[in-house]
């Protein structure tokens, strides 16, 4: 089979087919938004192979979603007539699951251990820090819940940890709690998957040596993402002969809240490429505009090894600037633009609006609303987190684990069977007391769950030797889970999700290309692995068109024909916390160049001179970012307030703002209709509005947010940011246009 070489650009090729023997083979690949690296990728493997470098079994490919390794696996089974079982290509917590079922006995773990998924980690914290009387206020179990996940991905186990006050000492001993009752629950979270098979790995020489001869080739995706676990995990496959290739985008590195640490590209280049590296600029995504403006705008961080986008698909249209009056008034523009864009046959899941904050999806949503343009909020509450679900898979990991605590705490009295709370704090203090799981202490409780215990080994018993999707069929029927929604008055939905859950796991069964779990692993606690994992990939909702509205964040590997950054205020977008953390602002920096280049067709920036944040009216002044892309890309649908303008009307506040217009001779251009009161000033240099951004030789940068007097005696209300909200005599101020 061809791998059609002859398509490749010369970097891509040139990343493809690097081979050199010995440790000189390692390469860091800088891939840049939209430069196909997905397709240098899965191309280099099948090179490599086809080339006899290397067999299937000895290929080690880590990428960041399970959506990312199932397109890896099915582009190279179309080039290549390979077995996809016989590749290790996952993400971390996949190949960690997978290493760690093969050895779990030598990882100290329970042959049939379950995963945790976020919700379920949270749920199990709950339990815990109720029967350690943990005080809730002071410890929120969400803050339990990072800080354990925090020290498991440094790779700490609690004895590591420093605890230098009482809070730390008291979240270490919980610590210590949880993994202690993790260990006798027979599961394990997401970071538990890692960590453990990191120490399995590190310990186990023998294990780590036949590894490490095993894998000659180790690829890692999104390597400006990865952790400092994550490094240190991959670096021990690393044995004398293998090559590692690296792939990333240090300016795309926006997950340092999940620690992600951007400085692992540089590390890697000092230690395993030493120079050696790959550059892809020319962009297959976005017109050269848009790719100006995000070179323009990246060139402001110093901490970066460098690249510069560029495309042979022309300039295309200069980015549209919208500057409203309110964030209603910002929300109406976008509205009004969405909809022009669909009379002209955009479809609307073609069109995203990012914002920086969840918070600003409020005031466009009722715009959109107000507008009747369909839309979608990505990343709502996907499939496998749905509480049906959840339920009925609570009850299938009870049939294949009866001690996983969690799942009996959901479902034990769900479909209500009379087990009040009353009960089961009595089961809970039995267990605890004799150091048994809820499941077990049944037998020697007041009695009240046996009738939940002894359904659960009927339901072990009876499906037994039932195939897969006949198994999740009847445990979702005898659980009673089928009656009880269809008794409910708006249950046909949740039905609907049941009877699909049935479906999942047919196709699960049918699909030969998934590999994170061994072979040997029963059926059903292959399906409930998979469940767990893919509860963390973000997935688009299905059905009617229409526009999508998202983070930032979540729009990372997304790309739309029409994108809206809105909100590019100083304090929103950079976040003024951000801002003031170390090297926040470079990573705010780079989130803004990730939304850029989101866009292949049309961009639009958009802010407001007012925002109400958590009630509270908010005046803004325009992002830094919108200033560091060059005024030659940019055309502003609003009339810019002339900053040199000597005498001018201040705005009176809190009036009605007047309906909002096009101007007849351009209809690109939008003209909001302001109702003003005269208040003219005279000054010998310049004159003031409210709104308008100045400088003061003292406080700084700051915006005009209200005025009173004339002449001699005006004085103007400033917003200084950090410095606060100043009066000052304009006489003597010493302001200056900004």
């Amino acid at each position: 089979m061809s791998l059609h070489l002859e398509h490749l650009n010369p970097e891509q090729l040139a990343a493809v087919t690097l081979h050199e023997e010995g440790t000189a083979g390692h390469a860091l690949v800088l891939a840049g938004a939209g430069s196909g690296k997905t397709r240098v990728l899965t191309t280099r493997i099948a090179w490599l192979i086809k080339s006899g470098h290397v067999t299937p079994g000895g290929v080690l490919a880590v990428t960041f979603t399970n959506k990312a390794a199932r397109e890896m696996l099915t582009r190279l089974t179309a080039m290549l007539p390979v077995n996809p079982r016989g590749l290790w290509i996952g993400t971390f917590h996949g190949l960690a699951n997978r290493l760690l079922r093969s050895h779990h006995q030598e990882a100290g773990l329970a042959r049939e251990f379950q995963i945790l998924d976020t919700q379920d980690q949270l749920s199990a914290v709950k339990r815990l820090a109720r029967l350690l009387n943990m005080d809730e206020d002071r410890f929120p179990p969400r803050e339990l819940q990072r800080f354990i996940n925090a020290q498991k991905e440094e790779g700490l186990r609690a004895r590591d940890v420093p605890a230098g006050d009482d809070v730390t000492r008291r979240q270490v001993e919980f610590f210590a709690a949880y993994d202690e009752q993790c260990q006798r629950e027979g599961v394990a979270d997401f970071a538990e998957l890692l960590l453990r098979s990191f120490e399995l790995l590190s310990r186990n020489e023998i294990l780590r040596q036949h590894y490490q001869a095993r894998f000659r080739y180790i690829l890692v995706d999104e390597f400006q993402d990865t952790n400092r676990l994550q490094y240190r995990w991959l670096k021990l496959f690393a044995g004398t002969g293998t090559r590692l290739f690296a792939v990333g985008d240090d300016d795309q590195s926006i997950y340092g809240f999940r620690g992600a640490n951007v400085g692992n590209l540089a590390e890697f280049e000092k230690e395993y490429s030493r120079g050696k590296v790959v550059r892809l600029e020319q962009n297959y995504r976005s017109q050269g505009n848009i790719l100006d403006a995000a070179n323009a705008l990246i060139a402001n961080n110093t901490q970066r090894l460098g690249k510069n986008l560029w495309t042979s698909a022309g300039q295309g249209d200069p980015l549209r600037v919208f500057e409203g009056e309110s964030d209603a008034d910002e929300a109406r523009f976008i509205a009004e633009e969405v909809g022009a864009l669909r009379r002209e046959g955009m479809r609307l899941v073609d069109i995203a609006v990012l914002y920086r904050s969840n918070a600003q999806s409020r005031v466009l949503e009722h715009a959109l609303f107000g507008a009747a343009i369909p839309y979608r909020v990505y990343g709502g509450l996907r499939f496998f987190e749905r509480a049906e679900v959840k339920h009925a898979l609570a009850y299938l990991r009870l049939v294949a684990n009866p001690s996983d605590d969690n799942s009996f705490l959901r479902v034990a009295n769900f479909p209500p069977r009379g087990i009040g709370a009353r009960s089961m704090e009595q089961l809970q203090d039995a267990a605890k007391q004799k150091e048994a799981s809820l499941f077990t202490a049944v037998d020697f409780s007041s009695g009240k769950g046996l009738p939940f215990k002894k359904l659960i080994e009927e339901l072990q018993t009876e499906t037994r030797d039932l195939p897969l999707p006949e198994m999740v069929e009847h445990v979702i029927h005898r659980s009673g889970l089928i009656e009880h929604y269809k008794n409910e008055r708006e249950g046909a939905d949740r039905v609907e999700n049941l009877e699909e859950l049935v479906n999942a796991a047919a196709v699960f069964g049918q699909d030969d290309t998934r590999t994170e779990i061994p072979e040997e692993v029963t059926p059903l606690v292959a399906f409930l692995s998979h469940a767990a994992l893919e509860a963390g990939d973000h997935q688009a909702a299905e059905g009617q068109d229409a526009l999508q509205l998202m983070t930032v964040h979540s729009a990372k590997g997304l790309e739309f024909n029409a994108v809206f950054m809105s909100g590019l205020e100083e304090g929103l977008f950079p976040h003024e916390q951000s801002v003031m953390e170390k090297n926040g602002l470079e990573e705010e920096r780079r989130l803004a160049y990730v939304a850029i280049t989101r866009a292949r067709q049309r961009l639009y920036l958009s802010f407001a001179q007012t925002r109400m944040l958590h009630g509270q009216t908010r005046y803004s002044l325009a992002s830094r970012f919108l200033e560091e892309i060059p005024e030659g890309l940019k055309k502003w649908l609003t009339p810019r307030f002339a900053r040199e303008q000597r005498a001018v009307s201040f705005a009176t506040p809190g009036r009605k703002q007047a309906q909002a217009g096009r101007n007849a001779d351009n209809k690109d251009t939008y003209f909001p209709k302001k109702e003003k009161t005269a208040f003219a000033m005279q000054r010998e240099d310049s004159g003031f509005r409210i709104g308008q951004n100045v400088t003061h030789p003292k406080f700084g940068t700051g915006v005009i947010v209200d005025a009173e007097g004339e002449g001699g005696d005006a004085r103007v209300q400033v917003n200084f940011g950090r410095q606060g909200v100043k009066w000052l005599a304009v006489a003597m101020a010493k302001l200056q246009a900004a």
